[in-house]
C-alpha cells in the first residue's frame, strides 16, 4: 500500500457537527416537538415577524437570518476562479450537470408521487389536509379552487387547503431539484475523490441553480397541481442563493486580500462550520415545534417520507456512478460526480419550502426529513465508493 493510499484512507470527518449530524437532527426533532408542547405560540410569534406584501407574509425575518447563516459559509468556500478550469475536466462536469438537471428532478417527481400519492396515501390519510400559504401575488376569493387546493380563511388570513400527501410531495420536489453544493465537499473528501474537481462542480451547480431552480420548481409543482408561486420562487432563489453567493464572493475576495489565503483557510473557514450547522439546527427546532402534533398523531410520517427520498438518492447515485464507469472516468472524478447528484442541497430546499408553503407546512417537514436521512445514506454510499474504487482507472 502506498503512502498516498494510506493518507487517503485516513480521511475522516473532523468536525463533531458533521460527524454526528444525524444525532443532532434527531435531538432537534425531540426538542422541537417538546417546544411545540410547552410553548406553542413561540414559533408562530417568530414566524409572524415577516416582510408582508399585500397583507400576506412573504419572508419570515428570523428564518431568513438563520438560513442566510446556513448558506453563506457554503458560498464563501467557493473559489469561482476555478470554474474556468472545468474545461479540463469536461466529462465529469457534463455528467454532473446532465444527471442533476435533466434526470434527477423528474425521477424525484415520479418516485415521490408513486409512493406518497398511491402506496402510502392511506397511511398518511386519504382525507388529511394541510394549510399552506397562498401563492405570492395571487388574490382569490374564499372557496375558490386553485390547483389541488381550496382557498380558506384561517385566523383572518387566506390559506390554501391541500391534501397532506401533496404537501409532502411538494417538499420532495424541492429537494429533488436542489443538487448538493455543501456536504458533497465532505462526501467527496471521505470517498478519496478529486477535491479540486468537487469545488469546480460546486461552483458550477451554484450558478446553475440561479437559473434552473425556480424554473424547474415552478414547472414540476404546476404539473403536480400545486401552487406555482413564480414570484416567490424567484424571490427565494434571490434571497437564499444569489445573496449569500454574492456576499461570499465579495467577502472571500476582501479577506484573502487583507489577511492572506492561509489565514482565510486555516482561521476564518474553521469558525464557520459550527455557525452553519447551528443555524440549521435552530431552524429545524422551529419546524418541528409546528409539526409535533402531526408526528405524535402519526409517528410513521417520517418513515413514509423517508422511503421515496432514500430510493431516489440510491437510484441517482447508481445512475451517476454507472455512467461514470461507462464514460471511463478515473475513480477520483467518478466518486464526486456521482455524490453531488445523490446528495441534496437541503438548505435551499428548506428555505424555499418555508417561503412558499409556510413554516408549519408538510412541505417544510419533508425537506427536513431530507436532512435526517442525508448523513447515514451518504456515508453508506461513501463506503460503496471505497469498496468499488478498483472498478475505475486510478489517477496517476
Amino acid at each position: 500500500m502506498t503512502k498516498k493510499t494510506c493518507s487517503a484512507n485516513d480521511r475522516k470527518m473532523t468536525s463533531i457537527f458533521e460527524r454526528y449530524l444525524t444525532v443532532w437532527v434527531g435531538l432537534c426533532i425531540l426538542g422541537g416537538v417538546f417546544l411545540g408542547k410547552v410553548a406553542p405560540g413561540l414559533a408562530q410569534t417568530l414566524d409572524g415577524m415577516s416582510i408582508n406584501v399585500n397583507g400576506a407574509p412573504v419572508v419570515s425575518i428570523p428564518i431568513a437570518i438563520c438560513l442566510f447563516f446556513m448558506m453563506y459559509p457554503i458560498m464563501v468556500k467557493i473559489d469561482f476562479a476555478s470554474v474556468i478550469k472545468a474545461g479540463k475536466s469536461g466529462k465529469p462536469v457534463f455528467l454532473t450537470l446532465f444527471v442533476n438537471w435533466c434526470i434527477k428532478p423528474f425521477t424525484m417527481y415520479a418516485i415521490a408521487i408513486f409512493f406518497l400519492g398511491y402506496c402510502f396515501k392511506s397511511f398518511i390519510g386519504v382525507d388529511a389536509v394541510d394549510l399552506v400559504k397562498m401563492p405570492f401575488g395571487l388574490d382569490l376569493a374564499v372557496g375558490s379552487i386553485h390547483g389541488a387546493g381550496t382557498v380558506v380563511l384561517q385566523d383572518g388570513i387566506k390559506m390554501l387547503q391541500i391534501p397532506l400527501w401533496r404537501s409532502y410531495f411538494a417538499g420532495c420536489i424541492l429537494l429533488g431539484i436542489a443538487p448538493c453544493t455543501a456536504m458533497v465537499l465532505v462526501w467527496g473528501y471521505l470517498a478519496r475523490g478529486n477535491d479540486g474537481l468537487t469545488l469546480v462542480m460546486v461552483a458550477i451547480n451554484s450558478l446553475a441553480m440561479l437559473i434552473l431552480y425556480g424554473f424547474l420548481g415552478g414547472f414540476l409543482l404546476g404539473v403536480g397541481q400545486l401552487p406555482v408561486p413564480w414570484q416567490a420562487l424567484l424571490l427565494s432563489v434571490t434571497i437564499y442563493v444569489a445573496l449569500p453567493l454574492f456576499a461570499g464572493y465579495l467577502s472571500r475576495k476582501w479577506i484573502i486580500k487583507s489577511k492572506g489565503e492561509t489565514w482565510f483557510k486555516e482561521k476564518f473557514l474553521h469558525v464557520l462550520t459550527p455557525i452553519t450547522i447551528s443555524a440549521l439546527l435552530l431552524t429545524l427546532i422551529l419546524l418541528f415545534s409546528f409539526k409535533g402534533e402531526v408526528i405524535l398523531a402519526n409517528p410513521l410520517t417520517i418513515l413514509w417520507i423517508s422511503i421515496p427520498l432514500f430510493l431516489q438518492t440510491v437510484f441517482i447515485f447508481a445512475l451517476g456512478y454507472g455512467a461514470a464507469k461507462f464514460m471511463k472516468l478515473n475513480y477520483e472524478d467518478a466518486a464526486p460526480a456521482a455524490m453531488i447528484g445523490a446528495s441534496n442541497h437541503f438548505e435551499v430546499a428548506i428555505a424555499t419550502a418555508v417561503m412558499i408553503f409556510g413554516l408549519s407546512s408538510g412541505a417544510a417537514l419533508a425537506t427536513v426529513v431530507g436532512v435526517l436521512i442525508e448523513v447515514p445514506v451518504m456515508l453508506m454510499l461513501v463506503g460503496v465508493c471505497k469498496r468499488t474504487a478498483g472498478w475505475f482507472p486510478q489517477e496517476k
